[in-house]
C-alpha cells in the first residue's frame, strides 16, 4: 500500500516554519494591542498633544484624562483645630464660579502637621454631576465644628463698636435705643448676640452713624 510520508528531516523542518510563522503571528498581535491606548479609569479626555500619524514614544503626553465626578477638594486647617475634624466631617466651600455654595465630605487626612506651615491637610468630596467644578480652581472651604440651633444673629452693619465692647441701635416705639452687647462667633454678613438683646427685639442696620440715643427713627423692614 502507498502513503504520501515524508522523512524525519523534512517533517522537523516543516515544524519549525509553523512555530516561526506563530510566533510571527503573536509578535504582530502585540505589536497591534499596543498601538491601542486604554485609560485606567473612566472621565473626561482634555485638549490633544499630538497629531495623527505622529509616532510616538511611551514618555510622550497625548492628553490629559481627568476624572471630575466627584469633585476633590484639597485644603489645609490650622494645627490647633486637628483634634475638631474627623473623617466625614461636613464642608462648605465656594468658587469664583459658583452661584452658590457646594457641600463635601472629608474623606482623607494627612497623619502629620506640615513643620512648615503649622497647618494639617485634607481632603473631601462632592458631587459635580453638573461638571460646573473643573480641576485646578481655588475654592474658599469652610469648615463647620459645630451648629447652634437658636443662636441670634445680627447682620454685622448693625454692630457699632466702642471701647470695651459693642453696641447695637434697637428702635422702640419710633424711638432710637443704644443697647450693649455681648458678640459670639462671627460668619462674612453675621454677628452673634449672647446678651444684651431679645429675639423679637427691632435692630436698626443702616444710617447708624447719624443716630443717637433718644432719637426718631423712621423704619423699613427687611428680612
Amino acid at each position: 500500500m502507498e502513503r504520501e510520508a515524508i522523512s524525519q528531516e523534512e517533517y522537523e523542518q516543516a515544524l519549525t516554519e509553523l512555530n516561526t510563522v506563530n510566533s510571527d503571528i503573536k509578535l504582530v498581535r502585540t505589536q497591534y494591542e499596543k498601538t491601542k491606548i486604554r485609560a485606567p479609569f473612566n472621565g473626561v479626555i482634555g485638549l490633544r498633544n499630538v497629531s495623527q500619524g505622529s509616532y510616538l514614544t511611551p514618555s510622550d503626553p497625548i492628553a490629559f484624562l481627568y476624572n471630575i465626578n466627584p469633585a476633590k477638594v484639597d485644603f489645609s486647617i490650622p494645627e490647633k483645630y486637628s483634634q475638631k475634624v474627623q473623617v466625614g466631617d461636613q464642608v462648605r466651600f465656594t468658587t469664583e464660579a459658583l452661584d452658590s455654595p457646594r457641600v463635601g465630605n472629608i474623606y482623607a487626612m494627612e497623619p502629620q502637621v506640615d513643620s512648615e506651615t503649622r497647618t494639617l491637610r485634607m481632603r473631601a468630596t462632592s458631587n459635580n454631576s453638573d461638571r460646573s467644578l473643573l480641576p485646578g480652581q481655588f475654592a474658599r472651604v469652610e469648615l463647620i465644628f459645630n451648629t447652634l440651633e437658636e443662636a441670634l444673629m445680627v447682620p454685622s452693619e448693625a454692630l457699632v463698636p466702642e471701647l470695651g465692647g459693642h453696641k447695637v441701635f434697637i428702635s422702640r416705639n419710633g424711638v432710637a435705643t443704644s443697647q450693649n452687647v455681648q458678640v459670639g462667633i462671627r460668619t462674612d454678613r453675621e454677628v452673634e448676640v449672647i446678651s444684651g438683646i431679645q429675639p423679637q427685639d427691632t435692630i436698626i442696620t443702616s444710617g447708624i452713624l447719624q443716630i443717637r440715643s433718644g432719637s426718631n427713627v423712621e423704619l423699613t423692614l427687611t428680612n
